[in-house]
């Protein structure tokens, strides 16, 4: 009896409390869990260079200065191809340039002025990709193609005797470059390059490169760029500096 006074009324307390916090609204959940739009982990393609460019070729050799334009394309990731057009100037490895009294510069022997105008298609190969960061790209290259030479007048040379003192020698009557131009003749041969370079950085719109290449550059029939002289072998090492735009 005893027992039932205190039993009853605890269940009747238990129940009556259970339904008050049934009733009593609960707290709303203030987490949210955000998806990403894309996989945070995967490379952004962004960064990737683009594949097709084209742009302005600088050389400097031995023959001189040059420029040139080219155009280039990625096959794979380490194989791509390049059309290339320059001009820049030749010469015969003999010749010394020399200055009158006057400051005016000459040459002596020579007879013929030579512009190179070299057409390439080459294939460049990628070094080292899986071990060097993008932004330095070594490569190694070589390229084929027709090579043009236009020969025109630089000097008409006349033997003259001193009436002072009998001797003879060879006088230099250099002709001006422009309007020798007109008197010129083109002459063709088989040409081509092996080299190694790198382009520089990862910017999106641009391209930079430093190419060391070995120009052959050989006609068979020969040059008469010094008098009474015929030159076949016009080859020779280039720096080539290339400033492009990639899209």
């Amino acid at each position: 009896m005893f027992y039932s006074k205190i039993f009853y009324p605890l269940i009747l307390i238990t129940v009556l409390s259970i339904s008050a916090f049934a009733q009593y609204p609960s707290k709303p959940d203030t987490s949210y869990v955000f998806k990403p739009s894309r996989n945070i982990f995967e490379r952004d393609m962004s960064y990737r260079p683009y594949t097709r460019g084209w742009g302005v070729d600088i050389l400097l050799s031995d023959n001189g200065f040059g420029l040139g334009g080219f155009y280039r394309s990625e096959i794979t990731d380490d194989w791509a191809w390049s059309l290339a057009f320059t001009i820049s100037g030749a010469k015969d490895p003999t010749e010394v340039e020399q200055y009158d009294y006057y400051g005016n510069s000459y040459i002596f022997g020579k007879k013929n002025r030579l512009l190179m105008f070299p057409l390439h298609l080459s294939v460049q190969y990628r070094l080292f990709r899986e071990h060097i960061t993008d932004t330095f790209r070594p490569l190694v290259s070589a390229g084929l193609g027709p090579t043009m030479m236009y020969v025109f007048p630089y000097a008409n040379n006349y033997l003259i005797t001193d009436p002072f003192t009998g001797y003879t020698y060879l006088y230099p009557d250099k002709k001006d470059f422009f309007s020798s131009l007109k008197y010129g003749k083109m002459h063709y041969t088989l040409g081509g390059f092996i080299g190694i370079g790198a382009y520089f950085g990862l910017s999106k719109g641009t391209l930079t490169g430093i190419h060391i290449r070995y120009y052959i550059a050989y006609f068979p029939q020969g040059l008469e760029v010094m008098e009474n002289s015929l030159t076949k072998n016009f080859s020779s090492i280039t720096l080539l500096i290339q400033f492009g735009t990639l899209y």
